[in-house]
């Protein structure tokens, strides 16, 4: 179920830079039509069951046949995906905006990684990220599959009577979901639905990507996924070995150094002063990783081009480049605003016991 979801995911993510591109250049064709935004004025099926949560958060527990009578935005997301955070923002705004003419909003957290499983994990996060709607945690993807769903993130509104109207798949169509929001509650009788939310500026990690500078894909570290690996060294699925940086990495190749072990989902550092560099060419860079130990903290510090990052430093680190690894989350550790270009990164961990699942880029 994992490797088939992630694989998607990252079909996903390529799709969306080809879409906005084609966008751009006037072009339309299969990968810009993938991600394109879909609205059914007639019922695209019913709401499907909700009931196999395994737990909720910020509500008791909701059911299809109880939202009747509601308008309800269904959205799958799993907490260190990046794509799901760019699009946070609005799903909050509308929440918080319509909630008063009869919109309900669920957030279908439905994880990627072993830790996201963890109530406690997603409790932490959603009250760091404030998300304040009701949360369905989906840890054995019960729900995922009765939506028939395939995507992080995946918008799915249904109208009072039960019937999906509209799903948006990956990032963008925002106007258009929100159009379909309030048609839908003026349908359902709201008499005077509050003006629209407009154009949003997330904070931070959720701030638009810089899709025009954006070269690198998401990559992942675990020997099950790891693809464009650049070592003399041969990745073999949990042995612990010494690694070595070759001499040159080219765009988007990565490599290990110093004491390490890959899992099927992620590299684990044994000893101090292990590093991970990745040539990349995007405005961000972040990495999904954790301390192996739970309330173990892991110091690291980032350089870019053999430099400390100063003004580029992500909101993870300080200008340094220092940082510490206290929950397994996705960290951003590079924002630049300038000067975008083929870059060398590099992270160096001052202890030991950090695993690393993924990069993802902005």
């Amino acid at each position: 179920m994992s490797d088939h979801i992630s694989e998607v995911r990252r079909r996903l993510l390529r799709s969306a830079v080809s879409t906005l591109a084609a966008t751009r250049l006037g072009l339309f064709g299969s990968s810009a039509s993938r991600l394109a935004c879909t609205a059914f004025p007639l019922s695209h099926g019913s709401l499907p069951s909700l009931d196999k949560a395994t737990a909720w958060l910020n509500s008791p527990g909701l059911s299809s046949p109880g939202l009747l009578g509601k308008v309800v935005v269904v959205q799958f997301w799993t907490y260190t995906c990046i794509n799901w955070l760019r699009t946070l923002p609005y799903t909050r705004a509308w929440a918080e905006q319509y909630k008063r003419d009869g919109l309900v909003t669920v957030g279908v957290h439905s994880p990627e990684f072993e830790f996201e499983k963890h109530v406690e994990n997603v409790r932490r996060a959603a009250l760091s990220l404030n998300v304040g709607y009701p949360i369905a945690v989906d840890s054995d993807h019960a729900i995922w599959r009765a939506f028939n769903n395939q995507y992080w993130p995946a918008l799915y509104i249904a109208d009072a009577e039960g019937r999906i109207r509209h799903r948006q798949f990956g990032e963008g169509g925002y106007a258009r979901s929100e159009a379909v929001i309030r048609e839908l509650l003026a349908e359902a009788g709201a008499k005077q639905v509050d003006r629209p939310v407009g154009d949003i500026t997330g904070p931070g990690v959720e701030a638009a990507a810089d899709w025009s500078n954006l070269k690198s894909p998401e990559s992942y570290l675990g020997a099950n996924r790891a693809s464009t690996f650049a070592s003399p060294d041969e990745l073999i699925l949990g042995e612990r070995r010494r690694f070595t940086v070759p001499s040159r990495l080219r765009l988007n190749q990565w490599s290990l150094s110093g004491e390490w072990s890959v899992r099927g989902d992620a590299a684990v550092l044994h000893a101090s002063n292990g590093r991970i560099v990745y040539r990349f060419h995007a405005r961000d860079v972040h990495l999904v990783m954790g301390p192996v130990a739970r309330d173990k903290a892991v110091r690291f510090r980032v350089r870019i081009d053999g430099q400390s990052p100063g003004a580029a430093h992500g909101g993870d680190v300080d200008s340094d480049g220092n940082g510490v690894v206290v929950e397994p989350r996705m960290y951003q550790l590079i924002r630049q605003a300038t000067g975008i270009s083929d870059r060398l990164f590099e992270i160096e961990f001052l202890d030991a016991g950090v695993e690393a699942f993924a990069f993802t880029f902005g």
